[in-house]
């Protein structure tokens, strides 16, 4: 199952418009997002406030993630300050991943956000979270905190905005969008043999691990027939009939 590296802006000294700042509203879409995530089967580690953009990098360069994902908003120039809004989503120009994931986040955002016109993919070497990490990034500079339209939008449509990103997110990694579900406490109810947790919900894919008669299973969410499941460090899909919540 896809592990991420979730980035949420750590620049509290970036005021909103309206109040607030990029730090406190990017964290906010990031909790959002971790339900959604959770549910989904995608793990992450998350960065914290008191880091900085050089040390995400290099934390996220010490691990094994398959994609890294930075949020932040956007301001325009002092000469245009409060004129510009818009969604941009930046990726190393030679990132064939990076600029996959870019143009997935640019077609959902157009459905949520209320100038379409305005949202684009944009390929950069100068941003540290897209040039220098191991592995694909995007930094999404999800509209611009300058200006009072795009600030309201984004304190008013922090759950829109995190679902959105899990949806690309799966569509990215070919996994099914699960909505956010409560995790519950499940046993394994067999017959004989054993239950296969898999690395996608289908018979067909990688058997992950095994669980056997009476196993207790976490269930993270559901989609189908099959539960996403947590059990003994995998996270992966099983199929619901063997599994009693």
């Amino acid at each position: 199952m896809p592990k991420i590296y979730l980035s949420p802006s750590t620049q509290e000294g970036n005021p909103y418009i309206t109040g607030g700042n990029e730090e406190q509203y990017m964290n906010l879409i990031a909790d959002a997002m971790e339900p959604y995530l959770r549910s989904c089967g995608i793990q992450f580690r998350r960065n914290t406030p008191n880091m900085s953009a050089a040390d995400c990098i290099r934390q996220a360069n010490a691990g094994q993630y398959d994609f890294y994902l930075a949020l932040h908003s956007n301001a325009a120039p002092d000469s245009l300050s409060g004129q510009i809004r818009g969604t941009d989503v930046y990726y190393y120009p030679t990132s064939i991943p990076g600029r996959r994931m870019a143009e997935i986040i640019v077609s959902h955002f157009m459905t949520i956000y209320p100038l379409p016109g305005k949202v684009r993919s944009v390929p950069t070497r100068d941003i540290g979270e897209v040039a220098k990490t191991r592995a694909p990034a995007v930094l999404v500079e999800i509209a611009y905190h300058d200006n009072t339209q795009d600030a309201n939008w984004i304190k008013n449509n922090i759950s829109t905005i995190a679902r959105t990103l899990v949806v690309s997110l799966c569509e990215y990694f070919g996994i099914p969008f699960v909505p956010a579900q409560p995790a519950r406490e499940g046993v394994v109810s067999l017959s004989s043999g054993s239950l296969n947790i898999r690395s996608r919900p289908s018979l067909s894919s990688s058997v992950l691990t095994r669980a056997y008669n009476g196993a207790r299973i976490t269930v993270l969410g559901q989609w189908e027939d099959w539960y996403v499941v947590s059990y003994n460090g995998y996270t992966g899909y099983a199929a619901s009939r063997y599994i009693r919540v």
